[in-house]
């Protein structure tokens, strides 16, 4: 997996993750899994709404998760 990709989670993290390290995490996983650290223009399209879908999914996932131990979020 890419290393460069960070746990977004307490207690891995202080604080609520932010959206720019949502999006920076999500265009990560892109750039890992298509091969391409930067989209032709012809892929534009595609490579944005994957980013976009991704960091979508993430925030659900970093949202619904329930880590024991860590204060229950405001």
């Amino acid at each position: 997996m890419c290393r460069s990709i960070k746990t977004l989670r307490p207690p891995a993290i202080p604080e609520k993750a932010t959206e720019e390290e949502i999006r920076a995490a999500a265009l990560q996983y892109v750039r890992k899994v298509s091969g391409f650290h930067a989209p032709a223009a012809h892929n534009q399209e595609v490579f944005a709404a994957a980013v976009d879908a991704i960091a979508e999914a993430t925030r659900d996932l970093l949202d619904g998760l329930h880590v024991r131990g860590a204060p229950a979020s405001a």
